[in-house]
């Protein structure tokens, strides 16, 4: 039975009834999908927001303040900072919540390359009772989730390659800002905007991959930044992963196979804003080896929602409420999904001599 004034979450631990002040910096697309997910959440109020699009200050009708600058958002009284910002921006005005004294959430990518996130983690650790999450909605994604899962189980044996492609038709869609293409703004083209995704899911199964093998190119778009990526890579344990993150699948795509001793788990578009990635679904293959034709039983799950946003934010507010741990889209995720974009880049020798591309290992917190 509750006692009064808690109330029980998904965790098994118990909240007690405060309620976070929030701050949005960056009130675009993703922000104000944020902003959303933050109304929903009984322990979560949100007071201001800003973006350097606004015509000035001033609040909306529901009394939620919007400032031009980020640094007037950053002089109300907050308890959180979601950070929604382009590329260049999003590690200082993380690092300034953070000196602050103030929980922060950022969508990914961290930074433009890796040494941003290593900045943004040694200030981190001077502010220990903080927390940092990054956004990585992906991971929260129902196929994902069950993908997991089932793979945990064991059932199918353990992983023995996986490949994965992430495409869209252009390097900007949907009447976004251009700043995507721009190296000294975003760091980074199709691969460091969306395949980062597929980057961070494929370590989510296999682990740290140690060898890189790639090929980048900017052949089509001319832009400085990539519009495909390819590479080969290697874990430790000899689990080998393909890649394909691309802005010219003119039919947009998502797809990760993972191969197994006894089957495969397929996971087949994605559910997003755009709805232009197909159906969702989370296909098993169970093989008998001692019966093998080629045309293995199949059992396919359709998903018709997409908690991912939500699901993320309510578990960043968990994570302060009851002062556990960031599981799950912590700085070090961030770090090491970082790094692999980067081992991607500096493997290509091409890419790396012409973008002066840092070996990213010998970047530390």
């Amino acid at each position: 039975m509750q006692s009064s004034g808690e109330v029980e979450v998904n965790h098994s631990h118990k909240l007690l009834l405060n309620v976070l002040r929030v701050g949005i910096a960056g009130y675009g697309i993703v922000g104000k999908r944020r902003r959303a997910c933050i109304d929903r959440n009984p322990h979560m109020e949100l007071v201001a927001v800003c973006d350097c699009l606004f015509d000035g200050n001033g609040a909306f009708p529901e009394g939620v303040r919007y400032y031009t600058d980020y640094r007037n958002l950053l002089n109300e009284k907050l308890d959180v900072l979601i950070v929604c910002l382009t590329n260049e921006v999003a590690p200082e005005v993380t690092i300034a919540g953070l000196e602050l004294g103030l929980h922060v959430f950022c969508e990914k990518p961290p930074g433009r390359n890796v040494e941003d996130i290593v900045r943004v983690i040694q200030c981190e650790k001077k502010h220990p009772d903080c927390k940092l999450m990054y956004g990585f909605n992906h991971r929260y994604h129902e196929s994902v989730q069950d993908a997991l899962k089932f793979i945990q189980s064991g059932e199918l044996g353990r992983i023995i390659n996986m490949r994965g492609v992430y495409g869209k038709s252009k390097l900007i869609t949907f009447n976004q800002p251009d700043w995507r293409t721009k190296r000294e703004i975003a760091g980074g083209g199709v691969l460091l905007d969306q395949g980062i995704h597929m980057v961070d899911l494929m370590r989510l199964f296999a682990g740290e991959f140690t060898e890189v093998q790639s090929f980048i190119s900017n052949s089509h778009w001319g832009y400085e930044v990539e519009d495909n990526a390819y590479a080969l890579m290697r874990t430790a344990d000899g689990i080998v992963g393909m890649l394909n993150s691309s802005a010219t699948q003119w039919r947009h795509r998502f797809n990760l196979d993972i191969n197994l001793a006894h089957g495969s788990i397929i996971l087949g578009g994605i559910l997003t804003g755009t709805k232009s990635y197909g159906a969702e679904t989370l296909t098993v293959v169970t093989v008998d080896h001692d019966n093998d034709t080629g045309d293995p039983r199949e059992q396919l799950t359709r998903y018709n929602r997409d908690p991912s946003w939500e699901e993320e934010i309510n578990r960043f507010a968990d994570y302060i409420l009851t002062d556990q741990p960031v599981y799950g889209g912590s700085s070090l995720d961030a770090l090491n999904t970082m790094k692999l974009v980067y081992k991607i880049y500096h493997a290509d020798p091409v890419w790396r001599k012409t973008y002066a591309i840092a070996n990213p290992e010998e970047s530390k917190p």
